[in-house]
This record gives structure tokens, C-alpha cells and sequence, in this order.
């Protein structure tokens, strides 16, 4: 998780501690993209109920961007889930994120609501069958 930490920092420049973030979070899990022993992208998430996962936070380093690594993530992820028994995956992204508001269309996401977040930023419900 130190690889993912970072890169986690890196890309939403922020130092808030993300293991804290993941703590008392039902059934999480990590997805990690790895060039060498470098983390070059991760996927992480946890469980809303026994059917229903929360894809909750995802980046890859901006190096590695536009070669299929989120893709990669995100249907390991799915690929798992449904595996687990679950029926649903949800996610949250932000308009201003365009590109991960894309890549969920792409592999089947419906928009499913919008509230405005406790910044006053409107955020974007999207959910999938698996």
C-alpha cells in the first residue's frame, strides 16, 4: 500500500492519509497495476451491502495514461466482484474529472442521480449490473 500511497498523492496532491480513509470500511478491496515493482495505477473499493460494491477511488500515474490501464482495473475489478456475489458496482466522480466520467460509460455505468457535496461541488452518481 505504500506504492499506492503515494501515487495517490501524487496524482490528487493531497496528503490526507488514504489507509485512515480505508479503515473501518467494510470488505475493501485493492486493485494494482504494477510496471517492475513500480505501482503504475490502483482501484480501490468496498462493499455497500452484500450485493451492492462502491468503486471508490482510482488513478494512474500520468505516465502510464492512455494505455489501457484503468480499463484493465476497472474489468479485474468487475470481473472479481461478480465472482463475490455481487450484483451491483456504484461509483462518484465529478463532472470536472471528464475522463473517469468516460471510462465509466464506456464499460456500462448508467448515471443513475447527482447531489451537489459538502464543498459545493455537484457530484455524479453512476451505477452497474454486473
Amino acid at each position: 500500500m505504500n506504492g499506492v500511497t503515494a501515487l495517490y498523492q501524487q496524482i490528487f496532491e493531497t496528503p490526507r492519509g488514504l489507509i485512515e480513509q480505508l479503515e473501518g470500511k467494510p470488505s475493501w478491496l485493492a486493485h494494482v497495476a504494477l510496471d517492475g515493482s513500480s505501482v503504475v495505477g490502483f482501484k480501490l473499493g468496498y462493499a455497500l451491502s452484500p450485493n451492492k460494491f462502491y468503486s471508490w477511488l482510482g488513478g494512474v500515474d500520468p505516465k502510464y495514461r492512455k494505455q489501457g490501464v484503468a480499463s484493465a482495473l476497472m474489468n479485474e475489478q468487475h470481473r472479481l466482484l461478480k465472482d463475490k456475489g455481487y450484483k451491483k458496482v456504484q461509483t462518484k466522480t465529478k463532472n470536472r474529472w471528464r475522463n473517469m466520467l468516460i471510462l465509466n460509460l464506456k464499460h456500462g455505468f448508467d448515471v443513475i442521480g447527482t447531489y451537489t457535496d459538502s464543498l459545493g461541488e455537484p457530484k455524479i452518481i453512476l451505477e452497474k449490473r454486473l
